[in-house]
């Protein structure tokens, strides 16, 4: 059994969509996903709405919850550690993942190819990642495609995550992991590598910043 998760959701906390979060958890259950996580721009706290979703609706999706950090070179998905409290904003790649890695979380880059925010070939110089997003939603599928080359590259796993703006574009893109996820082995899994990012879109969409 595949176990479908979209590593990558903003909502209106994020501050740049007016997307309801609640609404967002009712299109996942609806797609069939396993599971979703908030990764709200820049502040760990701004995902904090998922601890009462996360309650209301354990019985049908897990609801995990993350950032997507701004690096000095890039963005990345950060999960496990409350990156408000660590002394790495605006630091560079490798700083952002050595510390996540320090306390015990995971750092993916996310959307490396797409240009504005994106870390690029910068990725061939840093150490300690645990994987880079692969498929994207919001970006384009000859820059999806370079990331998963990038992966393979590096011998390292991708992810896939929809980058929802909206409650509909919630599972566009999704990672599959091929062992059972719970809350307590999420971060285990992901260090572990046994998935792979899968993109559902027939017509690819690109990114404008």
């Amino acid at each position: 059994m595949q176990y479908k998760i979209d590593l990558h959701i903003h909502t209106k906390y994020s501050g740049d969509t007016d997307a309801d979060p609640e609404s967002a958890v009712l299109h996942a259950i609806k797609s069939g996903l396993f599971g979703i996580a908030f990764t709200e721009h820049y502040s760990y706290e701004a995902s904090s709405h998922a601890e009462n979703l996360r309650g209301k609706y354990k019985d049908q999706i897990l609801i995990f919850r993350g950032v997507e950090f701004s690096s000095a070179n890039g963005h990345c998905l950060v999960f496990g550690v409350n990156t408000d409290k660590l002394a790495i904003k605006n630091a560079p790649i490798d700083r952002v993942i050595s510390v996540v890695n320090e306390h015990g979380g995971v750092a993916i880059p996310t959307h490396p190819y797409r240009g504005s925010n994106s870390i690029g070939d910068i990725l061939d110089h840093v150490k300690g990642m645990t994987a880079i997003e692969g498929y994207n939603g919001y970006s384009h599928y000859t820059q999806n495609k370079k990331a998963v080359e990038k992966a393979g590259e590096l011998n390292i796993p991708y992810t896939g995550g929809s980058d929802a703006h909206a409650p509909h574009e919630v599972g566009a893109c999704y990672t599959e992991f091929y062992d059972r996820v719970t809350y307590d082995n999420f971060l285990e899994l992901l260090q572990a590598g046994n998935y792979k990012g899968v993109d559902t879109r027939k017509v690819s969409r690109v990114w404008i910043s």
